[in-house]
């Protein structure tokens, strides 16, 4: 049992992941039109198309994309309490609001990882190949979490330590959540 909630979560986080890509480049205005914008878009057409047609963009944002993200979080998180709540560990009436704030929880430190995993792959490919094609969509992805702490903290010697600070301030929202 214990192997197959390990798939179900591995499967269900990799495409809650590129639901969640999805919407957070949508919504930093980052191109689709390199590999990794293609590779978002491919994966994720068979869930957000078909809800693009309930679910419009508002404001700016890809609601299906995150409708789309939420759902499957909703679906594993359910599946996983109710099989726990069927052997009488969880009562009802509790878990309802235990599947919401789990998997909304769940979808935020996902959101949160995201965007330390740019913060790194952009550091990364600042100082080993900064003309990599995945370079311009890490940018693009960070530069608004990046751009208020390099007000307060300027480079030091040509060195940029506002993805360190980055990191660490989200590192902290992990905590929290």
């Amino acid at each position: 049992m214990q192997a197959i909630v390990f798939l179900l979560d591995a499967v269900v986080s990799f495409f809650c992941t590129l639901f969640l890509l999805r919407f957070m480049m949508q919504a930093m205005r980052v191109s689709f039109g390199g590999q990794i914008g293609d590779f978002v878009v491919k994966l994720t057409n068979w869930a957000v198309k078909p809800l693009r047609r309930v679910i419009p963009g508002a404001g700016g944002f890809d609601w299906a994309s995150l409708i789309a993200a939420l759902a499957l979080q909703l679906l594993f998180t359910g599946i996983i309490v109710g099989a726990a709540s069927s052997f009488g560990e969880i009562e009802g009436a509790a878990l309802v609001p235990m599947i919401l704030l789990h998997a909304a929880r769940a979808l935020l430190r996902l959101a949160v990882y995201i965007m330390i995993g740019a913060l790194i792959l952009q550091a990364v490919l600042s100082w080993v190949n900064p003309y990599s094609p995945l370079s311009a969509p890490a940018y693009q992805l960070t530069r608004p979490l990046l751009d208020p702490i390099r007000r307060f903290i300027p480079s030091i010697s040509g060195i940029d330590l506002s993805p360190l600070v980055a990191i660490l301030l989200l590192q902290a929202v992990l905590m929290l959540l």
